[in-house]
Parts: C-alpha cells; structure tokens; sequence
C-alpha cells in the first residue's frame, strides 16, 4: 500500500483587517475571494489557481508581527510559480507593493517579493539551473 500523499497546502495569515486585506489580495494579486466565516466575519479562504491562503482577523488588543520583523528577510509565505517574469509584470501592472525586484538567488531561484496591508512578506519564485542549486 502507499502511503498518502500530500495534495495541498493553506499557510494561514493573521491581518487587522480581513475585508480590505481579501481586496488586496485580490485585486494586486489576482486572488479569488471566497465566502466569509464567522459572526462577526473574521475568516476567508483566498485562492488562485491551485494554491490557497487563508486570512484570520487578529483578535483586539493583538498586533501582527509578520516574520521579517523577527528575522529580517524570511517571508511569511513562499509560491514556486512557472513563469516569475510574467506574473511580476502582472502584479506591477496591479499596483502591488513590491518588496524586492526580480533577481537570481543563490539557492536557484529567480524570484521577486510583494508586502500586503499587515507588512506580510510574500515571495514568487521559479525555479533556475544553478550549479550546486536546491530549488524546488
């Protein structure tokens, strides 16, 4: 027998506010915004093409702290896509914020970054043929 397999993933993200971040998502990044959870409203699941992310409103009184802040540099998300020079050029079009401009990373890749409302930093990478690389 195999064993099972993993068929997908879903980082969640914690925002200050689920409404406006959906929007953004969708409208700088080309999420779809699906149906809204709880009363009141504090949950959403975001989608495009495969992949998901799900957006939970931080409780009051809380802040979020996207991971950069802890470690300068790591991002709160990561997605391998098949074509980065495109899809930067979608969300530049988009009015993004970009984080950082398309370059080649030493661990082979060729990736950009985008920030969200909450500083949330979100990388796009593809995947290139370096001597000695690890990408994915």
């Amino acid at each position: 027998m195999s064993p099972a397999k993993l068929t997908h993933s879903a980082p969640v993200l914690f925002v200050s506010d689920l409404k406006a971040a959906a929007v953004y998502y969708r409208d700088a990044m080309g999420f779809r915004v699906g149906p809204y959870y709880g009363n009141p409203e504090d949950f959403v699941i975001l989608a495009r093409d495969q992949m998901h992310v799900m957006l939970k409103t931080i409780p009051a009184g809380h802040v979020v702290v996207p991971r950069t802040a802890v470690s300068p540099g790591l991002w709160d998300m990561y997605f391998w896509v098949d074509d980065v020079e495109a899809l930067y050029a979608e969300f530049v079009s988009r009015s993004a914020k970009i984080d950082y401009d398309l370059c080649d990373q030493p661990y082979g890749c060729r990736e950009f970054g985008v920030q969200d409302l909450d500083g949330h930093d979100i990388g796009f990478g593809q995947s290139i043929a370096t001597p000695g690389s690890v990408a994915r």
